[in-house]
This record gives C-alpha cells, sequence and structure tokens, in this order.
C-alpha cells in the first residue's frame, strides 16, 4: 500500500483547466491558418503539375536557379484563362467555342457534366455578391421546425404562379458542408430576414450553431 505523503500531490483543477483553454485557444487558432496554408499549398502544386510541363525546359525557371519556383503552373493557367476570354470576344472566338460546346453537348455523359458545370460558373460569375443577398428564416422540413437559408434570387414565370405569390428562391444548406443543400421556394411573406452578413450566416452553418452572430458576442465581451 502506498504511503499518501510519497504520492506526488495532484495539479489543482485551475491549472488543469488553464492549459485545457490554452490548448484549445491554440488549436482555433492554429488549426484554421495551418489548413488554409494546406490547401493553398495543395492548390498551387496540383496546377504546377498541370501547367509547368507545358513549358519548354529552356524557358523553366529551374533550369537557371537551383530550386523550384513554386506558383509558375498558377501564373500559366492564369494567362491562359485571360487569352481564351480575349479571343472569346470577337465574332471568330466566340463561333470556335459554340462549335466546341456543341461537340462537347452532343457527348453522352460528358455533355451532361459540362453544361452542369457551364450554368454552374455563368451564374457564378454574372451574379457576383449578389448570389447569396440575406441570411434568412424558413420554416423547414415542418411548420414551427426552423431553418438557416440564403436568398437566392427573385423568382418569376411558372414557379410563381404555383406558388400564388411573390416569390423567392432559398437556398438552405448542409451543416457542416455549406456546398450542399436544397433549393426551395417560398412566398417572401413566409420568409424572415436576419440581421446578419452572408459570412455570419455561413460560420453559423459551418460550426452547427456553436458560433452565432459573433460580431454582436465580441461587442459584449
Amino acid at each position: 500500500m502506498s504511503d499518501p505523503l510519497l504520492e506526488e500531490p495532484k495539479p489543482p483543477k485551475s491549472v488543469m483547466r488553464s492549459l485545457r483553454n490554452s490548448f484549445l485557444t491554440g488549436l482555433v487558432v492554429t488549426g484554421p491558418i495551418g489548413i488554409t496554408i494546406l490547401l493553398i499549398t495543395w492548390f498551387i502544386g496540383l496546377l504546377d503539375s498541370w501547367f509547368t510541363p507545358l513549358i519548354p525546359a529552356s524557358f523553366q525557371p529551374s533550369e537557371y536557379l537551383p530550386f523550384d519556383v513554386p506558383g509558375i503552373g498558377v501564373i500559366l493557367a492564369l494567362l491562359i484563362v485571360f487569352i481564351v476570354g480575349a479571343l472569346t470576344t470577337n465574332f471568330f472566338g466566340r463561333s470556335l467555342v459554340k462549335f466546341g460546346e456543341n461537340l462537347i453537348s452532343q457527348t453522352p455523359i460528358a455533355g451532361t457534366i459540362y453544361n452542369a458545370l457551364r450554368q454552374i460558373f455563368k451564374a457564378a460569375v454574372e451574379n457576383g455578391q449578389r448570389s447569396f443577398s440575406q441570411v434568412v428564416m424558413i420554416e423547414y422540413p415542418r411548420k414551427d421546425c426552423w431553418a438557416v437559408g440564403f436568398i437566392t434570387n427573385d423568382i418569376e414565370g411558372q414557379i410563381a404562379d404555383i406558388v400564388g405569390d411573390e416569390t423567392v428562391s432559398v437556398f438552405v444548406p448542409t451543416t457542416p458542408n455549406p456546398t450542399s443543400g436544397f433549393l426551395l421556394f417560398y412566398p417572401r411573406k413566409d420568409v424572415r430576414v436576419l440581421d446578419m452578413t452572408i459570412e455570419e450566416g455561413a460560420r453559423l452553418v459551418i460550426s452547427a450553431g456553436m458560433t452565432s452572430q459573433p460580431d454582436e458576442e465580441e461587442g459584449k465581451s
């Protein structure tokens, strides 16, 4: 049987709590930074692996420097996108792109994927910051059960005629992945607009409700 007098005293609970809080605070700060750096590094490496081989060996910086220069593929990718955009602004370029789109559209599977992606990119570029206009609360999936959503557009035509009122489209994202979700159509009168920015609404969804209107919380602290 051990002698209680010889046992090392346990650290006070306040010290353990302080260490735990310090670790969690450090995790909150360093985690997003580390993941962001990893994603950016991965993306740059991916583009470099795709586009750098297109550059003749005599023009690659690694031929003249004792180390690799990251980001050459990113610069080349941006240059290609810019050149393609410039070429398609004239009649010949538009005709060439139209021919290529028709060719891809007639290809099974590839045509379906291409058309879907084209609509997504076109909507994102044309709408810009107007893609999500307001953060709202709607009754979903049943009455008295509320969900956070984002108004994406005012709807007219057949859908508005069926709803029978001024209609808006609401995107209801899933947690914690806000890139997937449900597209719903609601009468504007049934939508409750929140005093919250799009960024705050996205944080609320991603955190599964663990953060809520951070600007107000910071003001209270």
